[in-house]
């Protein structure tokens, strides 16, 4: 896999009409994430649409609630054959347990390979103090991070979506099949925004992430083809 093939851009807008062009525009990518703010305004229009131009689906729709809740939202995303599906890992081991058995069961019902399950570790919108004070978790949110993805591989789930900045001890402790993805990446030549725990795209591969995800700075570019192809052209190095 080419290193730019490890790219999800996410479909950061609120109409179909904009996501569609944002897809038309940037044809060479094949993996495209599709959140809350989308797929509320949308529905699964959207999937549709991607499915029809042969992509990938990330569906990041971050699932967070009790048990029974969870399992009747994970069938119904087996249904639009999406590649990878959130949940949060502070839902819990029998949240966590029962969405991934009935992800399996689902998929086998409808003779079709089930979506890899991913746990949210920690938003990367949260700062350690936002953690610590405002949440009043008494870990160290690498440690949080890493008690969340642990809590994941232990229920069986697919992989885990966590910061750059952790990455690398998650991959140490985690073990290579576990998927690690990382949002909140940004290019040196791109703003922040609200993402508080960041690294560039090459330094998060280098951490050893699986993929990473990136909106913003693709698709609120002046000419996203221009930003995507500046991004792929800077992770090439590490291709080979």
């Amino acid at each position: 896999m080419l290193n730019a093939d490890r790219i999800i851009v996410s479909l950061d807008v609120s109409t179909l009409d904009q996501a569609m062009a944002l897809v038309e525009q940037l044809p060479q990518v094949g993996f495209w994430k599709v959140g809350l703010e989308l797929f509320v305004n949308t529905g699964p229009k959207i999937l549709d649409f991607l499915h029809h131009r042969q992509k990938r689906i990330f569906l990041d729709l971050k699932f967070h609630d009790i048990p029974n809740t969870v399992v009747g939202a994970c069938r119904g995303a087996v249904k639009y054959g999406v590649d990878l599906i959130t949940i949060h890992g502070t839902a819990g081991r029998v949240a966590l347990n029962a969405a991934r058995e009935a992800i399996y069961l689902q998929a086998i019902e409808l003779n079709q390979p089930p979506p890899r399950l991913i746990a949210i570790s920690v938003l990367t919108s949260l700062s350690p103090r936002e953690l610590a004070f405002d949440l009043k978790i008494p870990l160290e949110l690498p440690e949080y991070a890493l008690q969340m993805a642990l809590l994941a591989k232990d229920c069986n789930l697919d992989g885990a979506v966590c910061s750059p900045q952790e990455v690398t001890q998650l991959r140490e402790i985690c073990g290579r099949d576990f998927l690690l993805i990382c949002p909140g990446v940004r290019p040196e030549w791109a703003e922040a925004g609200d993402q508080r725990r960041s690294l560039t795209p090459i330094a998060a591969l280098k951490a050893g992430a699986d993929y990473l995800v990136i909106g913003r700075p693709i698709t609120a570019a002046a000419n996203p083809l221009i930003a995507w192809e500046r991004i792929c052209e800077e992770i090439s190095v590490l291709d080979g």
